[in-house]
Parts: structure tokens; sequence; C-alpha cells
């Protein structure tokens, strides 16, 4: 969107103060995550009670004509499928018809990026959008629609741009990367079943140039097993894996529309380990799902027991319309929800902890996100660390820019966080 912004002559500013106009891009997946979202605009709109305010992406794509009669407040909604019309929007908020007819015709080829919003030397390259696995309790088909896969070749084209900016790290995402390339495997020269997401990670593996790429949000009846070789042997690769496998009794995964079962997911975890020993394992799980007895739930604290997962988030299920889930019996309370989530975090700290222990003592290259203000020392991500989402790693030292890549000494661990030294200081 600011890419297209910008070839319009809209300029991007950090400062919401300088701004004419305010996008607030939404999520629609669940209530806690729509509830915020439109927090955010009204908390813009009081604050700048003159400035056009865009409501953008899930939600307005969801409710966007029971929020335009709801929220007056709001000057316009854009639904994101296409990021780039954003243009036809704030043209007509900003007077500039002209210079939104005048691009119109490049937006489908528009893919460009003028500016990242992810820490300096890492970057989100979405290889795919929609899905078709069709969970009971998931609303994002109901948004975005069924699979869409992105060309190999664009997407290496982008890899490409975004390593000549500077970009060290790569994150593959998509709402499920083992589903990448389903839909174009029928037109593929290879034919179908031939593992397009395999292909795709041998065409960036074809840049003659050192990187990272990561792999997040892989389902788990869809792992592509064949890709644990490749992920071993290229260093490139890193051996970060994050599989939602949401729970771990066979009942409620069923209802869920799943195919898992304890049984099998950890016989996925331990292939993953048994192939790459130095395999980071992350996951999610849902508790509070229509059905979900203590006894379903006391299966899925087994399982997190047996898995020993290094990083696992749990939020409840939030009931959403339309989805299949919305309707079924046996709704769990709200509170029996919260506090089976509570009980599956506080459980994964002790596990968390002892799986970074490992780390102590040992040396990796960790990437510099930013300094601390006053301080000799940067906040930092190791292999183990997905941006965003994980703890960190501390490094003690001067004169790293944000962006650059330190070999490094792991010395401790602190709660969720590794504390380091570099092997050399810099500059």
């Amino acid at each position: 969107m600011i890419a297209a912004l910008s070839r319009m002559g809209v300029e991007y500013v950090a400062d919401h103060g300088r701004a004419d106009l305010l996008i607030v891009n939404t999520c629609g997946f669940i209530e806690s995550a729509k509830q915020e979202s439109l927090d955010a605009c009204l908390a813009l709109r009081n604050r700048y009670p003159d400035k056009k305010i865009i409501l953008a992406g899930c939600l307005a794509q969801r409710y966007g004509e029971a929020l335009a009669r709801e929220l007056p407040e709001i000057d316009g909604f854009f639904a994101g499928l296409n990021p780039q019309a954003i243009r036809e929007v704030a043209a007509s908020l900003l007077n500039r018809r002209g210079a939104a007819a005048e691009s119109a015709a490049d937006i489908s080829a528009d893919t460009g990026r003028s500016k990242l919003l992810s820490f300096p030397g890492s970057a989100y390259v979405k290889i795919a959008d929609g899905c078709d696995n069709r969970c009971a309790y998931c609303a994002i088909p109901l948004i975005k629609g069924g699979l869409r896969s992105r060309s190999r070749w664009e997407i290496r084209e982008e890899v490409l741009e975004l390593f000549d900016r500077g970009i060290w790290e790569i994150n593959l995402i998509a709402q499920d990367l083992g589903s990448y390339g389903r839909d174009l495997e029928a037109r593929s020269d290879e034919g179908p079943g031939a593992g397009e997401l395999l292909r795709l990670l041998q065409d960036i593996a074809s840049i003659d140039r050192d990187f990272w790429v990561r792999l997040l949000y892989i389902h788990p009846d869809h792992f592509p097993l064949e890709m644990l070789e490749m992920i071993r042997d290229d260093r490139r690769f890193l051996p970060y894996f994050d599989i939602p496998f949401q729970h771990a009794d066979r009942s409620i995964l069923g209802a869920m529309g799943r195919k898992g079962s304890s049984s099998l997911y950890l016989e996925l975890v331990e292939t993953i380990r048994d192939r790459i020993p130095e395999a980071v394992i992350r996951s999610t799980f849902l508790v509070g799902f229509p059905g979900e007895t203590e006894e379903c739930f006391r299966t899925l604290l087994s399982f997190q027991k047996q898995a020993q997962l290094d990083w696992a988030g749990s939020f409840a299920y939030s009931r959403e319309e339309d989805t299949p889930a919305y309707g079924m019996k046996d709704q769990v309370k709200k509170s029996v929800a919260a506090r089976r989530k509570a009980e599956l975090e506080q459980s994964q700290v002790e596990i968390t902890e002892k799986r970074l222990d490992r780390f102590v003592g040992t040396t990796y290259p960790l990437l510099i996100e930013e300094a601390v203000i006053g301080e000799d020392l940067f906040l930092a991500r190791g292999y183990m660390h997905a941006p965003e989402v994980d703890g960190l790693a501390v490094l003690k030292g001067k004169g790293f820019p944000p962006g650059t890549v330190v070999p490094s000494r792991i010395e401790k661990r602190n709660g969720f966080d590794l504390l380091a030294s570099p092997l050399h200081e810099g500059s």
C-alpha cells in the first residue's frame, strides 16, 4: 500500500501528527483482534478529528458494509485484496483522482515495495494468500477466499530485490506454507504432486549469496518432509519450524476439520528432530473449542509435556459467525477456556526455559534489530527466534548497526532471553 501511494505522489511519514491520511490495517480473525482494530481507529479519530482515516484489511473485507453504516467516524474502507487499489480510495479522500486514474493501468503489475515496516535486515515475503483447509473455527477463508499461490519466478525476483536492498533474513509466510503451489501443480511442467514448496526453496537456494530463510506457519497435516534434507544440508535455510498443532485430542482435531492426533503429531516432532537435531519448533494451541472436555484438555497437556516444543502460544476459541464451529453444541464457557489457556501458558514456561538452556555456551550468528538507548547493549535474534513472537538475544558490545549479523557466544539465559557477547568487537 505504501508503494502504491508513493507512486501517486503521497509521502509516507512515521509521525501521525504530520500525516493527512491515516490507514489502520486491521485483522478480522478473532474477536479480540477485531476489537483492537476498532479501538485503534476510534483512538486515532479522537486524537486527530480533522485527519482522514481509512480502515483497511480483513475487517473491512469481512464487515465493510456494516462498518460503513455504524462507524461514521471513519472516512473510508478498503478491503485490501489488491493492495495497490488503495490509490483510488486515498485519491478520493485527498482529492487526487487524476493521480489514481493515471496509475490504474499498472495496478496488477505493481508489486514493488518502497518501504519495509519490519526490523532492519529482515523482511516478510508472502508466497500465497487464502486457504483451502477450512478449519471449523477459522474465518480466514471467509475473508480471503481459497488458496492463491504466487509464481516461483515472481517470489524469487522479490527475494532478489530484497537482498539487493540489504535484507539478510527472508521470512516466508502464508496461511499455510505446506499448501503452497497446490493450485499451481496442475499447470506445472513437472506435474502434480511434485512439491512446489520444495521447488521454490530450490529456486531461492540457487541464489549465490549468504542469507537466512525462515519458514513460518506450516499446517501439520501438510508438512513436507522432503524439505528436511535440504534444510539440514543448506545452512542458509533456518531449522526453525512453525507448526500450529492447535490441539492433540483426536476427537477435537476431527471436529476442527483436522486429520491429526497426539501420536501422529509426536511422530512428526520426533522425525524433525531426528533428521535435524538442532531444530527449533514453535506451535500454537487452541483451547475451549466446542466439545472440549477436561479429559480432552488433559490430552493436550500431556502432548505438550511429551513434545517439549521450544516455543508455544495459546489462545482461547473465538466464536466466529459463519464458521462451521459457530453452531456446534457444547460451547465451552469463556471462563473455562481462559483457565485452560493460563494453565497451558504456565506449563510452557518451564519447557521453553529448559529448551533454551541448550544454547548456553554455544556460538551463533545474531541479527541485530536495535540498540538499547543509553546502554552498550543490542536487541538481536538468532535462528531460534522468529521476529516479534519469540524471545530475544541481548548482545553486549558497541558499534553494531541494526540489520547486521554478528557472530556471538551465548553466555547465559535470562527468562526467555539469551545473553550474548560478540566474538569480535564492532567498528
